[in-house]
């Protein structure tokens, strides 16, 4: 009886298998490499502008916060925007948006960074062009970046989980670590080909290598996506019901507005109160109100709390780092470290998630990345300036691990939770909030501009990412209502069997 019940269960399985529809093998590894050539690119970028800065005004912090002020500001302001933007068009509009703006930027801030570093002393001699150049670079650099926003939203946010649908959850925390993979792989390898440039050639050679690199790549990464969208038909299904939603949605717009137009209590409203409609009808204050009005709100701002920070390699303590003579390649070799650590966390992560939920996986993650930054925040005691260097970038690199498996656990909530009309939206918001506190943490390397003064910015982002885990900690709680299985330790749960035993 047992042998026939456990041969219908295996046919029965065997059938769900051969049912399931799979996924094409090529233009799943189109996907990944269009991912990369893109992601390679911007992470080229983000690692070699606080170098090019730290070289044009030295002995300062200034330049290379202020081009992070107007990064990250101009997400914080516009992400919402770019976010409705996305679910607002098709996706053949969004990839040729994305692609065209992003990679034309890199190459207008790739060749103003040329000019800069040509003319060493341009400064001195002509201000006014050292500034005006200055501004270009920020600018341009700025839109590839927010442009970048946009591919990160759609391919992360949208295809990943459209791609996935129809199969086992499975195949989604899969490609979710594959993507994540991809973005720390480039994260890894460009800052340590750019510092060996850098060091062994010249910055100059750096700037070239960038901005070819954006002239060639964008026509691949178009063919390829433009090959994904075309050769797996849930994207093309997905495509039809955005066109469809948008279409109703426009009907019941005009049905709405047209009446509204004619009414003459409108007209005699005062100019103030049409000037508060507008802006509560806005794109910007639609998107964040259906932000808040989602469940995964307090992981979102405990995510996003993490950009608030300098102990990262970013562009302010690798200035720093700079600044205190630690070689660039060393550098370069560091972050790719740092990179490489938080690559395992896209192994680690299916393992952890199949003996865990995603929301109890968030938890241990971000306090095991939490006791990696006391190593952070102990190398400001230290007084020999290399070792205190190095316990820094240590300190950094340890914590990846926990950081981008606690950035998969929310992501993969935020897939779990957000309705499929409501993703791009609820993406674009989540990333300018991780801009706004990005921006904050780059105002205050302008405050305290003084690389003598880093400690201060450590001190203050160890307070911020103990708030952001709290915050999530309570999430979890007031979910779960408990934190611990304390009758799943070994140790505890003889204690319990004995207690229960005894009564």
């Amino acid at each position: 009886m047992e042998e026939t019940e456990t041969r219908v269960f295996l046919s029965n399985e065997q059938r769900q298998l051969e049912e399931e529809p799979q996924l094409p093998r090529s233009m799943v590894i189109s996907l990944y490499l269009g991912y990369f050539l893109a992601r390679w690119g911007a992470r080229t970028w983000e690692f070699s502008v606080a170098l090019y800065m730290i070289y044009l005004w030295p002995n300062s912090l200034f330049l290379t916060a202020m081009y992070g002020a107007v990064e990250s500001g101009s997400t914080a302001i516009f992400g919402p925007i770019v976010g409705q933007m996305i679910d607002g068009m098709s996706y053949v509009k969004v990839l040729r948006l994305w692609l065209v703006t992003q990679n034309l930027s890199f190459i207008v801030a790739g060749g103003s960074v040329i000019a800069l570093l040509l003319v060493p002393d341009l400064k001195s001699q002509n201000f006014p062009v050292f500034a005006a150049l200055v501004v270009l670079t920020n600018l341009s650099g700025a839109i590839g970046v927010l442009s970048t926003l946009a591919g990160t939203i759609l391919i992360e946010r949208d295809w990943v989980v459209v791609m996935s649908e129809g199969h086992s959850p499975d195949v989604l925390t899969r490609m979710n670590s594959v993507i994540r993979g991809i973005d720390l792989s480039s994260k890894l390898l460009s800052p340590v080909i750019t510092g060996f440039i850098i060091s062994f050639v010249s910055l100059e050679a750096s700037a070239v290598t960038f901005a070819a690199w954006a002239t060639i790549t964008v026509w691949i990464e178009y063919w390829l996506f433009i090959s994904v969208y075309n050769g797996v038909p849930a994207v093309l299904q997905s495509d039809e019901r955005r066109s469809l939603r948008l279409s109703s949605q426009t009907d019941i717009a005009s049905q709405y507005y047209v009446p509204l137009l004619t009414d003459q209590n409108t007209r005699s409203r005062s100019g103030n109160m049409r000037i508060l409609e507008r802006i509560s009808d806005s794109s910007f204050v639609n998107a964040w109100r259906n932000y808040l009005n989602q469940d995964i709100v307090l992981p979102g701002v405990a995510l996003a709390l993490l950009f608030f920070t300098v102990l990262s390699f970013g562009t302010l303590m690798t200035a720093t780092l700079e600044w205190k003579g630690i070689p660039t390649y060393i550098i370069g070799i560091g972050r790719g470290i740092s990179a490489g650590v938080g690559l395992t966390a896209t192994v680690v992560y299916p393992l952890l998630l199949s003996r865990l939920s995603p929301l109890r996986t968030g938890l241990w993650s971000f306090w095991s990345q939490w006791t990696c930054l006391l190593v952070c925040v102990g190398s400001i005691w230290v007084q020999k300036e290399k070792v205190a260097s190095y316990m820094l970038m240590a300190g950094v690199a340890a914590s990846r691990l926990g950081l981008w498996m606690f950035d998969l656990a929310v992501i993969q909530q935020m897939q779990d939770l957000v309705p499929e009309s409501d993703r791009c939206v609820v993406g674009g918001v989540q990333n300018s909030l991780q801009a706004a506190l990005d921006l904050m943490a780059n105002l205050l390397g302008i405050i305290v501009s003084n690389p003598k003064d880093f400690w201060i910015l450590t001190l203050i982002s160890f307070a911020t990412v103990s708030l952001a885990g709290v915050l999530y900690t309570v999430h979890l709680y007031r979910i779960r209502k408990h934190l611990f299985h304390l009758d799943k330790i070994p140790l505890l749960n003889n204690f319990f069997i004995r207690n229960h035993s005894t009564n």
